[in-house]
């Protein structure tokens, strides 16, 4: 018999009934050291006290309205990331899933008003993650995102991560836009280059198409800049955010410039719940917070301090891991073990880690972990590894 809940995970045996923090409490009494933050979500831990109370005093007061009204609370956010970002623009949604379906129908309609409707195509690469809707699936591209789900949505170019000549080589009079992810999180924290990342804003340029970079994983702080982009010193047309901008409660967003945007007018886009005044008024407190000055330059330290600690595990134990990659606090254990059997054997040791492609495991902890909890959450993927060495 099906389960009520549509069984399309395979969900770890762990009941959580609090958190606090960087902690997760497990109804048993256990106490987890979180660096999963629910996937890059709850970028300033569980219950953060500015979040509990921009969230209670908007519940207070209204819920929801639709979009047929102006929201204050949405305006208030826009405004702070228009202030903080590239964009001129933005649009809100639940999720980044939602984020990406607007990217793709924004980058179209772009071409479309400039009376040149051929240019659909979107190059994007392995590795790939931008959601699981239908455009999402086809822009990944990969057996496993699409088996089963056919007719796949057409329009996409498929290409090999990082390969910037077969780019240049694929970019055609049908070329609208190339999808990119900064740092690749689902395809095994695989950040892009700078320089890769200056040349292929150069190489759209130069063709004359958009640049749409997917920050859902790797935004909002995550890499120590806001936006993760911002290392390189590039700027894209189209963005799409979403995970830690809501601080836990589902929100996601697509930025733009006023000129990749022109082609969304009134009836080209909705939705009935994106930028409710409950997610913009937590947004707009996640926000505040993380581009506070000094709040960076604190991520920045603390990821160095977890990165060294890191390296010296792999250094300590080479037969379960073989190196650290990523950036800021969006960091990957490459495992020599099965990166399942590493998340399992954090379990045991009472730490939350992610599993993701490549055979890597993830650590996405709050952007507040303090150095104690680094050193905490070092000893205890220690225990892990200890216990994996010994198997």
């Amino acid at each position: 018999m099906i389960p009520s809940v549509l069984p399309t995970y395979n969900r770890a045996p762990l009941n959580f009934e609090k958190g606090e923090g960087a902690w997760l409490i497990e109804k048993d009494g256990r106490r987890f050291l979180d660096l999963g933050s629910g996937i890059a979500v709850n970028a300033l831990g569980h219950a953060h006290p500015a979040l509990v109370e921009a969230l209670t005093d908007q519940a207070q007061k209204l819920w929801h309205v639709s979009n047929l009204y102006e929201i204050p609370q949405q305006q208030a956010l826009a405004d702070k990331l228009v202030e903080t970002s590239f964009a001129d623009t933005v649009f809100f949604t639940n999720s980044g899933t939602e984020a990406c379906e607007l990217a793709v129908k924004m980058a179209r309609k772009y071409w479309f008003e400039k009376d040149q409707p051929e240019r659909v195509d979107i190059i994007t690469y392995s590795g790939s993650f931008h959601g699981r809707s239908s455009a999402g699936i086809a822009a990944a591209g990969s057996e496993k995102m699409v088996h089963g789900f056919g007719p796949i949505l057409g329009g996409f170019v498929h290409l090999d991560w990082l390969d910037l000549e077969a780019t240049k080589e694929a970019i055609s009079d049908k070329t609208a836009a190339v999808l990119v992810e900064p740092v690749q999180g689902e395809g095994g924290i695989r950040p892009m280059p700078d320089a890769d990342l200056k040349a292929l804003r150069a190489l759209c340029d130069e063709a004359g198409i958009l640049l749409i970079l997917d920050e859902v994983q790797c935004g909002v702080g995550r890499t120590g800049r806001l936006f993760a982009h911002e290392w390189a010193g590039i700027t894209p047309d189209i963005m799409m955010v979403a995970k830690g901008i809501g601080g836990g409660f589902p929100l996601g967003a697509v930025l733009a410039t006023e000129e990749a945007a022109s082609g969304m007018t009134a009836g080209t886009h909705g939705s009935t719940y994106g930028g409710n005044p409950l997610g913009c008024a937590v947004g707009k407190a996640v926000l505040d917070i993380v581009s506070a000055p000094g709040f960076l330059d604190g991520v920045n330290a603390r990821s160095g301090l977890l990165r060294q600690r890191l390296e010296g595990l792999v250094a300590s134990y080479p037969d379960v891991f073989e190196g650290v990659r990523g950036a800021g606090l969006m960091l990957g254990l490459k495992c020599v073990k099965p990166a399942g059997d590493v998340v399992q054997a954090g379990y045991d040791a009472q730490v939350i880690t992610v599993p993701a492609a490549d055979n890597v495991v993830r650590l996405l902890p709050p952007l507040t972990l303090s150095d104690a909890e680094i050193h905490e959450a070092v000893d205890r993927l220690e225990q892990a590894a200890q216990s994996l060495q010994a198997d």
